[in-house]
This record gives structure tokens, sequence and C-alpha cells, in this order.
């Protein structure tokens, strides 16, 4: 079989694994969504204090997901390698880890809610808002443990699971939000803070329905088998994600002070980039999918032994990623203008989106292959590098040169983003290099077997 052939072959399960995990993404972007619609009615205020919470609980919520994706990795590499039996204790282990990040997250954002009023927050906004950053802060706990169980469901081939109950915390949010934003039947009306008990009560629910179905399924069954706990088992985790926690943490910061950068252009220019942004984060959920389904796949094939297979999996996911972003790029450089209007319809607004879609996409092209080879890199359980890499393009490379291309090159917004495009593309270059060493050399073995080689 040619090697494009094998390639090929590899897409349909590629896509089997990255579809469901896109649309678990995307669900669980709608809870903020829901709130932000829904509370929109009310006026400016409670949408203020919605941006502010998000902004805030955005960083933690990918700091606790780059840190438990370690755990696909592990259970789909013992998947892979027939150790049934194993699974069960990477799941346990994980649910206890989970819970405890979760805590963790929830103190930490906790915690930040005194820098508010000295970071001079709008006081009205403030007013109202302490209910609502409370229950998003404990929101963490289900979605850690919910985020355990969508890893193990994912890493044994069963990732609509995941995002079916990603979808379940979604169906009970609208209808409950409504309820207690605006008081209907013996609900009380409880606006901003009834956005928030309800988006706290779905994810919940949602992590219970998993937990019942996890008890419960006869399906579930290899996966429930009794195991101990053991402090060593979740301390190897979290130390083989922290740096996937640092790297997602990274990126989302480094987003905020580019979106900091373009707001010293002025507010049309902020508005034109929040546009961009909107429309840039629904287009890579992708790419990002993709990095979780070939990081499972990597590691399923791996823990057979197979490593024949590690480099089409990884150039079938590379493909699909490479072609679904550079198609959005070629659309949104022809139509920009069209899809700007669609969101807003403030000409001067339209202006600088479509001036900035164009460079925003093609750094988002570069960005999915940064992210498919660090999932590829995940799977062989190389985390520490690609964190790295990606701290010097965000940090270190794209955000000043970002601002050279803006106020010293005159291109304006744009240039904030054309930094990314050449950070990004180096990254990605640097990556693709460390992926072709670490499979010509012999891989490393499974993290449990490690101590035992």
């Amino acid at each position: 079989m040619t090697p494009t052939a094998t390639i090929r072959r590899e897409i349909p399960a590629i896509l089997a694994l990255a579809v469901p995990i896109v649309a678990g993404l995307g669900a669980s972007t709608l809870l903020g969504v829901t709130d932000s619609v829904m509370l929109a009615p009310l006026g400016a205020l409670p949408l203020a204090a919605v941006g502010i919470t998000n902004a805030v609980a955005v960083i933690l919520f990918a700091a606790i997901y780059g840190l438990l994706s370690a755990l696909s990795v592990r259970v789909g590499t013992a998947h892979g390698a027939g150790q049934g039996r194993r699974i069960p204790v990477i799941l346990r282990n994980g649910l206890a880890l989970g819970a405890m990040v979760g805590v963790f997250g929830a103190a930490a954002m906790l915690s930040v809610w005194p820098l508010l009023f000295a970071l001079g927050q709008p006081a009205e906004v403030l007013a109202i808002m302490f209910p609502y950053w409370v229950a998003i802060s404990l929101l963490m706990v289900p979605f850690s443990v919910l985020t355990v169980f969508k890893s193990a469901f994912e890493a044994v081939d069963r990732p609509w699971l995941g995002a079916c109950f990603a979808f379940l915390a979604v169906a009970i949010n609208i209808p409950l939000n409504y309820s207690l934003i605006w008081g209907i039947g013996p609900l009380p009306q409880l606006g901003l803070t009834g956005a928030g008990i309800a988006s706290l009560a779905a994810e919940a629910l949602a992590m219970l329905a998993a937990w019942v179905f996890w008890q419960r399924a006869r399906s579930m069954r290899r996966l429930r088998l009794r195991a101990d706990l053991s402090g060593s088992e979740m301390a190897s985790v979290a130390r083989e994600g922290a740096p996937l926690g640092l790297m997602y943490v990274a990126e989302t910061g480094a987003m905020a002070v580019a979106t900091l950068l373009v707001g010293t252009f002025g507010a049309v220019a902020l508005a034109g980039n929040q546009v961009a942004m909107s429309v840039g984060g629904l287009l890579y959920m992708v790419p990002l999918g993709l990095a979780g389904a070939v990081s499972i796949r990597v590691a399923q094939e791996r823990g057979a032994g197979n490593r024949g297979a590690l480099r089409p999996i990884t150039w079938a996911a590379l493909g699909l990623g490479t072609v679904w972003l550079s198609g959005a790029a070629i659309l949104l450089g022809l139509y920009g203008r069209n899809v700007a209007g669609w969101i807003t319809s403030e000409p001067e607004v339209i202006t600088v989106a479509t001036s900035i879609f164009v460079v925003f996409a093609f750094s988002q092209v570069m960005d999915g292959v940064q992210s498919t080879m660090t999932g590829a890199l995940r799977g062989l359980s190389d985390t520490g590098f690609p964190a790295k890499v990606s701290l010097a393009a965000y940090w270190g490379l794209g955000l000043p040169l970002g601002w050279l291309f803006a106020r010293t090159a005159g291109m304006g917004p744009s240039g904030i983003w054309a930094g990314f495009v050449v950070a990004l593309g180096l990254a990605s270059v640097v990556l693709v290099r460390r992926f072709l060493q670490q499979t010509v050399a012999a891989l490393p073995p499974p993290p449990w077997r490690a101590g035992a080689a």
C-alpha cells in the first residue's frame, strides 16, 4: 500500500473521533453563550458581568482541560495495548484527580474576586455579579469530573457518549436558565444570579448522569472494575498533564493580551477584532478536536506497538485540519465583508473586521498545524517540549512581532495577528521536526511501565 493510501485509510478513524470531540467542545461553549443570549434583554450590566466572569473562567477551564487531557492518552495507550484491567485504575484515579483539580480551580477563581476591585472594574457591575461569579467558580468541579469521563469514553472508542453528556448539560440549562432568570411558575425571578445557578445545576446534573451511566450501564462493566486509589498514579498524571495546562493558559492569555493591544487602536478596532475572534473561535473547534483525536489514535497505536501507523495518523489529521482552515481563510479573504455584515451593521467595524479576517484566518492555519502536532506528541506522552515551544511562540515572538507589525510597519490591528502567523509557522516547523525525531527513535514505554523498565 502506498504512503498516500495509508494516510487516506486513517482519515475515517480520525473523523470518527474528531467529530464527536468537536461537538462536545461546541456544546461546552454553549453554556456561556446561553447566559449571554438570555440575559441580553436585562440590559448591559448583566452582560458585562458575564463578560468579566468568562474572561477569567476561560483561562482556568483551559488549564483544567489541558491538565486532564493526559488521561485520554493513558487510557488510549492501555486500550491499544489490550490492558483492559489497567483502564479502570486510570479512570478511578482520574476521577479523584479531576475532583481535586476542580476544587482547586474553584478556589483559584474565588480568590481572584477581590482583585477585580483593585483592577478598576465598574462598581455597578461588581455590585450584582458576586453570586454569578461563585456559581461559575463552583461549576469547575463538575466540569472537571465530566472532562475525565469524556476523556475515558473517547479513548475507548465511545466518543459520542462524552458529547451526549455535554449536550445534556445544554439541554438542561436552556429551560432552567429561562425559568430562573425570569421567574417562571413558582420559581423566583433571579436574573443574573439565576443564570449562574442554572449553569451550575446543568453541569452538575450532566456529571451525575455520566456517573450513574458508568455505574449502571452493562457496557461500562469493564470500566468500573474495582481499583485502589494511588497517590503516585494521580501525581504521575498531573506531572504529564501540567505542561499542557500551562500551554493552554499561555495561549489563552496571549489571545487576551493581543486583544488589549488591538484595543490601543480604539473602540472601533476592538469591536472589529471581536467580530473576527467570534468567527475564528468557531472555526478553531475543528483543529482542536482533531488534536484530541490524533492524540488518542497515536496513543492507541503506540500501546499496540504499531509504530508504522503513527505518522500516517498524524499526516491524515494534519491534512484534514489544514484543508479546513485554509478553505476558511480563503473564504474569509474573499467574503469577509459579507461575514462581518452578518454580525454587525456598523460600516467602520465591518471594515476593520474585514482587514483582520485575512491575517487572523491564516494565523489560525498555522495554529492548526501547531495544535495537531502538539496532539500527536501528546499521544507519545511528550508534553513538556511542545509546551515550551508554545510559550516561546506566543509570548517570546508572536506578541512582540505583532506589536512591531501593527505600529512600526503601519499594519494597524491586523498586524497584531500577523505576528502570530510568523511565530506559529516557525513553531509548526519545530514541532514537525520533533515528531519525526520521536517516531524514528524507539518509542518510550507507557508511563506505568517506565518504572519497571
